[in-house]
């Protein structure tokens, strides 16, 4: 179970108070994630571990930017696992996409 949540602090950093900038970086998230994570679940439904692992290794900066630092590891060992055609943190991480895409669309 994920037991932190997504934030905009790292956003904010990055932005400066410049409410552009803020709204530049929120817009390309809320358009690559959802993205990503199609690509994902369409490797997920190929099975193929090599293309998970570079769709996982691809989300990595944006689970980073949104403050999940706990998760980021989470994303890293499932990513390694992927690698080595095992699914071990599947669940994990299909909880984290739910949680992001859930965020996501209240900003």
């Amino acid at each position: 179970m994920i037991s932190e949540q997504p934030n905009l602090n790292y956003i904010d950093q990055l932005a400066r108070e410049d409410e552009a900038a803020k709204q530049l970086l929120v817009d390309v998230l809320k358009n690559e994630f959802p993205e990503e994570q199609n690509e994902y679940y369409e490797s997920f439904a190929q099975k193929d571990f090599k293309k998970l692992a570079a769709n996982v290794h691809r989300m990595k900066p944006k689970i980073s930017i949104l403050g999940l630092e706990k998760s980021y590891k989470l994303a890293n060992d499932y990513e390694h696992n992927l690698k080595n055609n095992n699914l071990e943190g599947f669940e994990d991480f299909e909880e984290l996409l739910q949680l992001i895409s859930s965020f996501l669309k209240t900003i």
